[in-house]
């Protein structure tokens, strides 16, 4: 076994590669090299070390604890002699003291619960040992010497696991009905698919722990009677897919997946396919056409594909959260895992905290915490002081909830019923100064452009009601469009082929709700209560705190300012388009909006 005397972690997030850290890795070894110091220096690459869009490239250095950021080849070159060879830190590249807020998977508050992240950012992602120390493939081992099939689907019945990729289906009943099925061969499918704007838990858990997620497939199709598997992973993840395909090398050659995994007579093979990005293939038929190698569309149902699926055989598929949950739940024991969450839902669910809130990222909470606590306890409340105003969750599908639902405790039933879902963990964070107009014909553009368009309702139906959201964001909308609006979203909910359809109108359907006035504000007033639709506000100049600067001039882009040195500036109505570049450059508060 090697000792080393450093072990140097390159951050190896997309920002970073795209800033240059392949370059300054390489760099790395060769100065080492050069110094003959590379056998003493261990060299690992690592997701994500601080922020990559203000400090990437960066390094981490073990057991000193230096973290050098903005890092070029040039840079390293120094450090190197410096830090490695001369023993004293450079002080002028590393990372000042700071709160690590932004970071996609910081440090647990104190409600958070790590299961599904304990091991991200702690072990090494492409080191099968690393998961190994941290008792991985021990669930395997007593799945496969302790276990049936049965014995297995029965502990995830019990377990009370439900499918995070957001319909909350029981896996082990699921699991259920792939046994059951007639016909070889059966296949498990692990839908990486992540396609919600601002949503990335599923790719972090590629990235930081992808044994968890393989371990837990195996474990499913030992129960199911599988023996070939598939990881359906957005090409738009490329370190995911890279880190994925090495750990799947590393667990054939340690005998822990391919062929007799562990003397048992068990085989299982797994293979990563790679999706063009389409949100549509999050849905499980649409999902098992790509494989095939079809166009992405969704099918009807039933035959459900626990019964014919991939190919035509019986075929089970969870999300990248529900298999990591797996050998945690064998592991731990029943006990532990039910312990933790509500009545109905148990164990933890990750969340992409985004939007107006003072702490994004990744957390992880049980079920059964409110939507305040989340907010406010682990996201630090709205930033910069503003009020709350909404919280949509589920993604582009899921509704907007106002204040009234703070203290609402979230799982699948509670959510479903104040008019949202759980999805696969999207949570954004809405401010004061948020249209919810526009919000909603901002979802609905996009779930109208992931249409696969196989089925009227939602090929046209999402494009009538974004056309109205248009016109009513614009200044143009009548009083017909609000009832309009009703019914165009009871249709397509009712009529749609697959879930995209069906969950596409809860954005507009949320917002009609319990934002009513602001449609009505849109409509008969023509004002946006906001101040965020273009067409329905102006931007005027105080006479009160303009200095006559003249750096709102110099930055108009089309030249709408005017005015003279020291003296009051106004802006030409006609010729201004409402971009806000002039409020935003004025130091002296002076631009309003009206």
């Amino acid at each position: 076994m090697a000792y080393y005397r450093s072990t140097i972690l390159v951050s190896m997030d997309p920002v970073c590669i795209e800033k240059g850290a392949v370059q300054v890795k390489e760099q790395l070894i060769e100065e080492l090299k050069l110094h003959k110091l590379l056998d003493e220096v261990e060299i690992l690459d690592s997701p994500r070390i601080g922020n990559p869009e203000s400090e990437g490239p960066d390094i981490l250095v073990y057991p000193e604890g230096s973290h050098y950021i903005a890092l070029t080849p040039e840079s390293v070159r120094t450090i190197v002699v410096e830090h490695f060879v001369k023993g004293r830190e450079l002080a002028q590249y590393e990372a000042k003291m700071r709160d690590l807020t932004d970071e996609e998977v910081r440090e647990p508050k104190e409600k958070e619960i790590r299961v599904i992240l304990e091991n991200i950012g702690k072990i090494d992602p492409r080191n099968i040992e690393d998961y190994i120390a941290v008792d991985g493939y021990q669930a395997l081992a007593k799945v496969l010497t302790e276990m049936t099939p049965e014995d297995v689907i029965q502990t995830m019945l019990d377990s009370k696991l439900r499918g995070r990729g957001g319909a909350g289906f029981p896996t082990g009943l699921k699991w259920k009905f792939a046994h059951q099925a007639q016909g070889n061969p059966k296949y498990m499918v692990c839908n990486a698919d992540e396609g919600d704007p601002g949503a990335f838990m599923n790719r972090k858990v590629l990235e930081g722990d992808p044994h968890s997620v393989i371990e837990g497939m195996t474990i499913g199709a030992f129960a199911v009677g599988s023996n070939q598997g598939y990881v359906y992973c957005r090409a738009e993840y490329p370190i995911a897919v890279s880190t994925l395909n090495i750990a799947i090398a590393q667990a054939k050659e340690y005998g822990l997946l391919g062929e007799n995994i562990m003397g048992s007579g068990f085989s299982f093979d797994l293979e990563v396919r790679m999706g063009a990005g389409a949100f549509v293939c999050g849905e499980e038929t649409a999902l098992i056409a790509s494989i095939e190698g079809s166009r992405g569309e969704p099918r009807v149902r039933p035959p459900f594909p626990a019964t014919k699926g991939l190919w035509g055989k019986p075929t089970n598929i969870n999300n990248v959260e529900t298999y990591a949950n797996v050998p945690k739940i064998i592991h731990n024991g029943l006990d532990w895992y039910t312990s933790m969450g509500s009545e109905k839902s148990k164990g933890t669910k990750t969340f992409a905290l985004a939007g107006d809130v003072s702490h994004t990222g990744l957390i992880e909470v049980p079920f059964g915490m409110t939507l305040r606590e989340i907010i406010y306890d682990i996201g630090g409340g709205i930033k910069d002081g503003k009020a709350y105003k909404a919280v949509q969750t589920g993604g582009p599908m899921g509704g907007c909830l106002p204040a009234q639902f703070l203290d609402l405790e979230v799982d699948y039933e509670t959510l479903g019923a104040a008019g949202s879902i759980m999805g696969s963990g999207g949570m954004i964070v809405m401010d004061e100064h948020t249209c919810m107009v526009d919000i909603a014909r901002f979802f609905m553009e996009f779930t109208q452009e992931e249409s696969c368009g196989k089925c009227v309702p939602c090929r046209v139906g999402t494009r009538r009601i974004l056309e109205i959201l248009e016109r009513i964001c614009a200044g143009e909308g009548v009083p017909d469009d609000i009832p309009m609006l009703h019914n165009l979203c009871s249709e397509i909910i009712q009529d749609s082929l697959c879930g995209l359809g069906q969950g596409a109108p809860n954005p507009v359907v949320s917002t009609l709700k319990h934002f009513l006035d602001e449609y009505e504000a849109h409509i008969y007033e023509k004002r946006c209560p906001a101040k965020v639709c273009r067409n329905l506000i102006k931007f005027s100049i105080s006479e009160e705190n303009c200095t006559g600067c003249t750096v709102c001039a110099r930055n108009c882009p089309v030249s709408a300012i005017s005015g003279e040195r020291k003296l009051l500036h106004v802006i030409d109505q006609d010729l201004c388009i409402r971009c806000g570049i002039c409020q935003q450059v004025c130091n002296f508060d002076a631009v309003e909006v009206n």
